[in-house]
């Protein structure tokens, strides 16, 4: 069979084609371009240039010898975190976080963006949005000295459960008491911003479904359920992948702010044991082999959790 090649002119007028509207497109849309050009740069100079130093992982790094200089040492790193008696330890604790999150935090957000789309009185409804939004926008170092003075063993917090229980101990240097206080201060802060991409997914359900359903003599219950629910399934389904696909990156700032050795136990995740190894024992490339560790397994949970989206609910973000 012959092979079918193009001609050299056909091949330079495409070229010259090409150029000749990627020069139009920038005459017509330069001011997006201009507006878009800080977060290309930000992506840029702090996700991928940055991403040179997973060579890190893969060495024995030293600074005063450079990525190039350190010795290269293969798979050892993992090795040394994987035979380590941390290992589980940390991935069972972030497992466990994030389930919680996903299973108490993800559906409060849901049914808090429901319920506020249920008030009728605009007035009473951007009032418990400002009560709600506020407290995402206090400083984590704030929130965590909050947290700390109230389950110190003088603190509000204890003196209540003290009253119960006979017991005033700090409540934050009791293992058990981690992942509830973590939870529940996770809520206070966050479920509030977090709807707002659920409220806005709200705002675009056409009005006259919901007519139709009281016509057809559905109850407010009925309407969340089968007009409501379904016109942001689409959203929640995305939101849903998303933060499947983030199982273990656990923020490490809370839990350094809130953890003690008494609590590593239940505390320790993978986020603040990355920060302990890397920035506190000066252990670099150990650290950033769990880094990597960390980023593989989010990237597969992504794909798995997209491709089951997409089969199932016809809802993906790729």
């Amino acid at each position: 069979m012959s092979k079918i090649t193009a001609a050299p002119g056909a091949a330079r007028s495409y070229r010259k084609y090409s150029w000749h509207n990627i020069k139009r497109d920038f005459r017509q849309n330069w001011p997006l371009l201009v507006m878009v050009a800080p977060a290309l740069a930000f992506y840029i100079i702090f996700h991928y240039i940055p991403m040179g130093g997973l060579m890190m992982a893969f060495e024995n790094y030293k600074p005063k010898l450079g990525l190039l200089g350190s010795k290269l040492v293969g798979f050892a790193n993992f090795r040394d975190f994987f035979n380590s008696v941390y290992c589980w330890r940390v991935i069972r604790n972030t497992l466990i976080l994030s389930f919680l999150q996903i299973c108490i935090d993800f559906p409060f957000t849901v049914i808090f963006a429901l319920l506020l789309n249920e008030i009728n009185s605009k007035r009473y409804k951007r009032t418990v949005q400002t009560i709600a939004y506020m407290p995402y926008f206090i400083s984590l170092v704030v929130v965590a000295g909050i947290i700390i003075d109230f389950c110190s063993s003088e603190g509000a917090l204890t003196a209540i459960i003290g009253a119960v229980t006979g017991n005033y101990d700090n409540l934050l240097s009791n293992p058990g008491n981690w992942r509830p206080i973590y939870i529940i201060s996770d809520l206070w802060k966050s479920v509030g911003f977090n709807s707002i991409i659920y409220v806005a997914a709200l705002s675009g359900i056409d009005k006259t479904l919901y007519e139709a359903a009281e016509i057809d003599g559905a109850n407010r219950f009925q309407r969340i359920l089968h007009v409501t629910i379904p016109g942001i399934t689409d959203t929640i389904m995305i939101m849903l992948i998303l933060r499947i696909g983030q199982m273990l990156s656990v923020g490490y700032e809370k839990t350094v702010l809130l953890y003690n050795p008494q609590v590593y136990e239940t505390a320790d995740i993978l986020s603040s044991f990355i920060y302990r190894k890397g920035l506190q024992e000066a252990n670099y490339g150990y650290s950033t082999a769990v880094s990597l560790f960390n980023s593989v397994i989010n990237f597969t949970l992504l794909l798995v959790s997209n491709a089951i989206s997409k089969k199932y609910t016809e809802s993906s973000l790729f």
